[in-house]
């Protein structure tokens, strides 16, 4: 196959997973909520079991009227959605589906690009917040730029837990040397690395940004039609990349109770959609955190354990080795 085909191929297939996944997820957050909290509504859109909810929704942000604030600064207003969705695309082209190189674009170094490319989305919530010329929007950029630098020493201490334990940068070469004893060695950063991911994506009960109670939206509050719907994508995409992450570093990925090579990326797709499960059933479940809650949580119970983790992982392996 003509190298140029090869790429063609795998960038259309990241290009399909990233405009399809977050629809599911989506979808399965409106049916996961109706279920859990008695929501009537969603399951009447379209018939049967309101299949019809996330097509409606679509169709409401398409005809809503897009406006831009008097005295935003209008170019960075405009941009930061994309600038939301962006780093998303780009780590899924480096997250393994199957073995085989099954992947957009395989790196020996993905963990350290997948760490760096999903910190840039501080930046879009700096965008949206300071181009809004809301003080509303200003306030959620601030707590949503404290909250993200805050949990990424976690999130980077968790991954690179497992990166030792591994002894590579690969993500691809990490699944190949997960063993299912790992559930229980690598289980503290495991719970530290997806609770930090959540806190990064802003996902209730992490949603201090957005703190609709407090801040009308946050940062998003002066986001309409398309644009408002983009940040609802990134937040989507955001709960796969995360989902995905999770399932590469810390639950095998590809590998499943058969060793069928050929059902690899079946795993991975199942182990992607039972961690969304449990975001979406998180936020169903526990009330946001105030903001004095959240920064202790990362600074007194996170840091720690991902640190005394790393410990425990250095010295298991100067053991085995």
């Amino acid at each position: 196959m003509p190298t140029w085909l090869e790429l063609v191929i795998r960038i259309g297939g990241v290009l399909v997973a990233f405009l399809t996944l977050p629809l599911i997820v989506g979808q399965a957050e409106h049916k996961v909520m109706a279920h859990m909290q008695g929501r009537l509504g969603p399951m009447y859109a379209g018939g049967f079991h309101g299949w019809a909810q996330l097509v409606a929704d679509g169709i409401k942000f398409v005809q809503k009227e897009d406006i831009t604030p008097r005295e935003a600064d209008r170019a960075v207003f405009r941009l930061a959605p994309v600038v939301a969705l962006v780093p998303y695309l780009l780590v899924l082209l480096v997250i393994p589906l199957g073995p085989n190189d099954l992947v957009g674009q395989p790196l020996d170094i993905g963990l350290f690009f997948v760490l760096a490319v999903v910190g840039v989305g501080v930046v879009a919530v700096l965008m949206s917040a300071w181009a809004s010329a809301n003080k509303y929007s200003l306030l959620g950029g601030l707590r949503g730029a404290a909250q993200l630098l805050g949990y990424e020493l976690p999130l980077v201490l968790a991954a690179a837990s497992v990166a030792m334990a591994a002894g590579t940068l690969s993500l691809g070469g990490i699944v190949e040397a997960w063993q299912p004893w790992w559930l229980f060695w690598q289980a503290p950063a495991m719970i530290v690395f997806f609770v930090a991911g959540l806190a990064e994506i802003r996902r209730p009960p992490f949603d201090m940004p957005v703190a609709d109670s407090e801040l009308v939206f946050g940062y998003m509050t002066e986001y309409t039609g398309l644009r408002f719907a983009f940040f609802l994508l990134a937040e989507y995409v955001g709960i796969v990349v995360i989902a995905a992450l999770t399932t590469v570093l810390f639950l095998g990925g590809w590998q499943g109770p058969f060793a069928d090579a050929q059902l690899g990326w079946l795993w991975t797709l199942l182990k992607v959609f039972a961690v969304s499960f449990v975001i979406i059933w998180l936020r169903v479940s526990f009330p946001r955190l105030r903001e004095d809650q959240l920064q202790r949580l990362c600074w007194l119970v996170l840091v720690p354990a991902a640190l005394a983790q790393l410990v425990l992982t250095a010295a298991v392996r100067l053991t085995l080795h």
